[in-house]
């Protein structure tokens, strides 16, 4: 007998029509139109599709409510659960779209590639041309790096001196200058050199007012410290360019010293910090107090003790300049004779100096006369020697006179009785020998007259020496020193506008005489006393 078999089980539904459903979908473009989508709650909470601007959203209707017009497609299941199941759809990727959608679909596309490769490029071009901009770190000083930068100037005249070395220029312009700067004198001692020194090579001593050169061509490939003792001879009177070169590092120097502090500027600013040789330093930059261009504001290395160590500058000339200070450097400078020659320590006279000084006229008329030297910068174009005779019994002079930096020319001087007459002729000779005797014949002399520079106020000082006593209530001693291998006092008295000095030896013979000019600069006579021959006198019109 024929069993009849059991009712089919019925199989499992497919997963796949479910997986067509949930499956993600072309964000650009919905499902086919033989796959179905899930329907949005509503048209409001539809998004915008990218692409279909011009196409108009169907209204969403209840999945439920559409109607079917035909068998249901294979593979899905009907809404009365059939059992027949269909392969998953294939993916999207816009081949069985209508043409219309497939080119806008391209165009899109493409406009999109061409976009990111137009960014990429950018952002390549970008790196690659992109540098960090450094953060100015300048900011305003705080109260104690101000105090330190309003107290630098009074610190560096504390501590009286330092060790130098600057440079000027780069290159092939470079000039090197190293020596010392006295602030409490003041005075700056240097060694001139490099490339660019031109025709300040050589050894220069300043003042604030006056500047003394000894040429020197030939100097080493390395620049180093000038002698602690200055040479005696060859320095002449100079007027640098005040806007460069020696001038214009000498007023730099000599302005970093003052007695009183100052105010910090409301410019100045703490750049960053710094270590040099151990030291700890606060780099700032600041217009310096002494600096007639405020818009020129020089990096300063400053301590915490407020001492200044190095300058990152311009000069008025606009050259760059670099001055870097040693501290420990602290040796005592000599100035040349022309700028005074070694300090002292002035004080009174003694018993025994006053009665010396009461004593001199006697001595230089009894000795009768002293042969002379002269030296005598009057000007950067008059820097003056020369040699000859005085009498103090014969009340006259008589010298040979040539310039040190001109030697075609020689000047004769005679004097007598405080009048004074000249005579050019060419120079044979020497600028200091003496000059000749008797006088050439045929040279015509000026009219005696006046004195009419510092030379005929300096020899007619030296000749007042042995007519008179010599003023002593205002005399000071400035210091003793050594001439010609003797000791000698050397005694400063005012003479009116002018200011004597009188080297005198021990036995009371007077071995010097300087004349302090207009300039600031000591003209000087050496004596050596002793008979002369007779000198010839002007002739009486």
């Amino acid at each position: 007998m024929e069993t009849s078999p059991g009712p089919r089980p019925t199989p499992p539904p497919d997963p796949a029509p479910h997986a067509a459903l949930d499956a993600p979908t072309d964000p650009l473009f919905p499902a086919t139109t033989g796959h179905r989508s899930p329907a949005p709650a509503g048209p409001r909470d539809r998004p915008p599709v990218p692409g279909r601007g011009r196409r108009r959203a169907r209204p969403a209707t209840d999945p439920a409510s559409r109607r079917r017009t035909g068998p249901a497609p294979a593979g899905r299941a009907d809404p009365a659960g059939s059992a027949a199941t269909a392969p998953a759809p294939p993916a999207s990727d816009g081949a069985a779209d209508p043409a219309e959608r497939s080119h806008r679909r391209r165009a899109l596309l493409i406009a999109l590639g061409v976009t990111a490769a137009g960014s990429a490029a950018a952002l390549v071009a970008g790196l690659l041309s992109w540098s960090p901009q450094p953060a100015d770190p300048a900011r305003p000083l705080t109260p104690a790096e101000a105090d330190r930068l309003a107290a630098m100037r009074v610190t560096n005249h504390r501590d009286v001196r330092a060790g130098v070395r600057v440079t000027i220029g780069t290159g092939a312009d470079r000039t090197e200058l190293v020596g010392w700067v006295d602030w409490a004198r003041p005075l700056v001692y240097l060694d001139v050199s490099g490339p660019g020194a031109g025709a300040e090579r050589g050894l220069v001593q300043a003042t604030s007012t006056v500047v003394v050169q000894r040429p020197q061509p030939a100097t080493g490939p390395v620049p180093t410290p000038p002698p602690l003792v200055p040479p005696a001879d060859g320095w002449r009177l100079r007027e640098p360019p005040a806007r460069g070169g020696i001038a214009a590092v000498r007023d730099l120097l000599l302005g970093l010293g003052a007695a009183q502090p100052d105010p910090v500027p409301a410019e100045a600013r703490w750049l960053t910090r710094e270590t040099r040789n151990g030291t700890a330093m606060d780099v700032l930059r600041a217009p310096l107090p002494a600096d007639p261009d405020p818009a020129r504001q020089p990096r300063l290395w400053l301590d915490r003790d407020a001492r200044l160590h190095r300058i990152d500058g311009r000069l008025p000339d606009r050259r760059p300049v670099t001055v870097e200070l040693a501290r420990t450097d602290r040796p005592t400078l000599r100035p040349v004779d022309a700028l005074g020659g070694r300090p002292g320590l002035p004080r009174a006279l003694t018993d025994e100096e006053t009665d010396r000084l009461a004593r001199l006229p006697g001595r230089l008329r009894a000795t009768g006369g002293a042969a002379l030297t002269l030296g005598a910068p009057l000007g950067p174009a008059a820097n003056l020697t020369g040699a000859g005779w005085l009498s103090w019994t014969g009340a006259g002079a008589y010298l040979g006179i040539g310039d040190a930096d001109n030697a075609g020319r020689r000047t004769l001087r005679r004097t007598l009785d405080g009048r004074v007459a000249r005579a050019e002729l060419p120079a044979a000779d020497a600028a200091d020998a003496p000059p000749p005797l008797p006088p050439p014949a045929g040279i015509r002399w000026s009219a005696p007259g006046p004195p009419g520079d510092d030379v005929d106020r300096l020899l007619a000082a030296a000749l007042r020496a042995g007519a008179g006593p010599v003023p002593g209530g205002a005399a000071v001693r400035i210091r003793d020193d050594r001439l010609a291998d003797r000791p000698v006092d050397v005694i400063e008295v005012p003479a009116g506008r002018a200011t004597l000095r009188y080297w005198i030896d021990r036995g009371g013979l007077l071995r010097r005489l300087e004349l302090r000019t207009g300039r600031g600069v000591w003209s000087r006579l050496d004596l050596r006393p002793g008979p002369v021959p007779r000198l010839p006198a002007p002739e009486r019109r």
